[in-house]
């Protein structure tokens, strides 16, 4: 069953994780949404931040979930960005993918059921 999230990044600017290579490159709401939608559609995030890791045959497998049918949409004011993110996917992997994107600079605002 999909899931509504939105998800609120005060600064689009601001937002990119530890890891340039892994990092939102964006910095508009169509931009961060695009690239949002990738990260959760396909493994190709997951896989780089897995290959990173000490031990990746250790990693969780469950964090490279996915979701082909995946939507984010995107609206900014000024620096301020929402994004919507409507999937199956679980809670878990798409705070995860946010942390590897934007860092701690996003607030997960409210979930409901799609």
């Amino acid at each position: 069953m999909p899931t509504r999230y939105f998800i609120s990044i005060p600064d689009g600017a601001l937002a990119r994780g530890d890891d340039a290579e892994l990092s939102f490159r964006s910095t508009g709401a169509d931009g961060l949404a695009a690239e949002l939608q990738n990260a959760l559609s396909s493994p190709a995030l997951f896989e780089r931040w897995r290959a990173k890791q000490a031990d990746p045959d250790n990693v969780d497998a469950s964090l490279g979930a996915v979701d082909p049918s995946v939507t984010v949409s995107g609206e900014q004011d000024s620096l301020h960005i929402d994004l919507v993110v409507t999937s199956s996917i679980p809670g878990t992997v798409l705070k995860h993918r946010l942390r590897l994107l934007a860092g701690s600079h996003w607030e997960l605002r409210d979930v409901t059921a799609a």
